[in-house]
């Protein structure tokens, strides 16, 4: 079993199934030694609508961007095969559905940052952005992850 494959089960997390694309795209991209994935929102285990600030709470919005990098680890590993080629995360784009006046969008999208962090370790410390915006299906978050590859 793989490294990482070893510590998803010692946390407790199995990785949900590949989202299926809602239009022309594809999970994930390599070029290089980088995968980028496709914004994934939070299908699977948890899965709350609404803005973050009126109908959720931050804990809420956190559970769903924690959901949205378990789709993305999903898509990339759909791609690479083995989650043991990432050698580190590289950014983190979160997007945040909020409230009108909400500003705590580093709190929701910590979710995400979190459980990269919980998987690889200090490979898992990451740039990141955290933006609020109306995010498709009126989901709580929708995440994007460039990794880095090892050869």
């Amino acid at each position: 079993m793989s490294r990482i494959a070893e510590r998803l089960k010692e946390l407790g997390i199995e990785l949900p199934p590949v989202p299926p694309p809602g239009g022309n795209y594809v999970p994930a991209v390599q070029t290089g030694n980088l995968l980028y994935t496709s914004g994934n929102g939070p299908l699977g285990v948890a899965r709350p609508q609404g803005r973050v600030g009126a109908d959720l709470t931050i804990e809420e919005g956190y559970a769903a961007a924690r959901q949205c990098a378990l789709n993305c680890l999903a898509g990339a590993q759909s791609v690479i095969g083995d989650l043991d080629r990432i050698s580190r995360v590289v950014k983190v784009l979160g997007f945040v559905n909020a409230a009108a006046g909400f500003d705590a969008h580093p709190k929701v999208i910590n979710g995400a940052s979190d459980v990269l962090v919980e998987i690889f370790g200090d490979a898992g410390r990451h740039a990141r952005s955290a933006v609020g915006l109306d995010v498709p299906f009126n989901f709580a978050a929708e995440v994007e992850i460039i990794f880095e590859l090892r050869p």
